[in-house]
C-alpha cells in the first residue's frame, strides 16, 4: 500500500499543494493522513492514525523531510521507527535520494537514505544556531536604532520572530519574508504590530 502524508503548521496555510503531488504520484486520497499541526514533535492525531495503518512493505511519501516534523533528532527517530520497527519504505518528493526503495538493493537504498539524512541534521542544527545568533544580532541592532520589540501576548516561533526582526532591522526586503513564512502580507503586518505594541504603548507605528 501507497499512504502520504502532509502537514501545515497553521490554520491559515494550505495543504492543498501536497496533497495534488501526492495525487499526481497516484496515491489514493483515502490513504492521505493531513492535518494543521505544528512540527515541533510527533503528538499529532493524523500522523499517529497513519502510523497504525503503516505495514512492513508499504511506501510512505511526504512532499518534504520538514512536513515530517521539525526537530531533525526526533525525525531521525521516527525515520528508524518507519523503515526498521515498521519495516515501511519512505520517499521525499523534493529530495529524490531520500528513498528508501531501490531497484537492485533495498539495503543500498535504506544506507543512502540514512546517510543523507544524516548530513540534513547536522546541516538543520547549524541552522537553527545561525537563526538563534541572527534573532540576537536582529535584537540587538532594533534596540540601537530605538525599536522596541517587547514579549507579544503569545509566544512567537523563533522562525518567526528572526525573520520579523530582519525585516523591521532592512535585513532582509518584504518579498523575502513572506515566503519564507509563506505567509500573506497583512497578516504578516498584523503580527508585526502585536509584537510591536506590547512594549510599545501600542501605535504599531511605521508599518502600512
Amino acid at each position: 500500500m501507497i499512504y502520504a502524508y502532509a502537514r501545515v503548521s497553521a490554520k491559515d496555510q494550505n495543504l492543498q499543494r501536497q496533497i495534488a503531488a501526492f495525487c499526481e504520484f497516484g496515491v489514493e486520497k483515502n490513504r492521505i493522513f493531513s492535518e494543521k499541526k505544528s512540527g515541533k514533535d510527533f503528538e499529532r492525531t493524523e500522523y499517529k492514525r497513519l502510523l497504525k495503518k503503516l505495514g512492513r512493505g508499504d511506501l510512505l511519501v511526504i512532499k518534504s523531510i520538514d512536513r515530517l516534523g521539525r526537530n531533525y533528532s526526533r525525525i531521525i527517530e521516527e525515520w528508524n521507527r518507519i523503515t526498521n520497527v515498521i519495516g515501511a519504505d519512505i520517499l521525499v518528493l523534493d529530495m529524490p535520494l531520500l528513498d528508501t526503495r531501490t531497484k537492485a538493493d533495498n539495503l543500498v537504498g535504506k544506507f543512502i537514505s540514512d546517510v543523507v539524512l544524516q548530513v540534513l541534521s547536522f546541516v538543520a542544527e547549524n541552522e537553527r544556531e545561525s537563526i538563534k545568533a541572527r534573532q540576537a544580532e536582529g535584537i540587538k541592532i532594533a534596540r540601537e536604532k530605538g525599536v522596541r520589540l517587547g514579549r507579544p501576548s503569545f509566544v512567537y516561533s523563533e522562525e518567526f520572530l528572526s525573520v520579523a526582526y530582519d525585516y523591521l532591522c532592512k535585513r532582509i526586503k518584504l518579498k523575502a519574508a513572506l515566503q519564507r513564512l509563506n505567509i500573506k502580507r497583512d497578516n504578516f503586518y498584523y503580527h508585526l504590530r502585536k509584537i510591536k505594541k506590547s512594549d510599545a504603548g501600542g501605535r504599531g507605528e511605521d508599518l502600512p
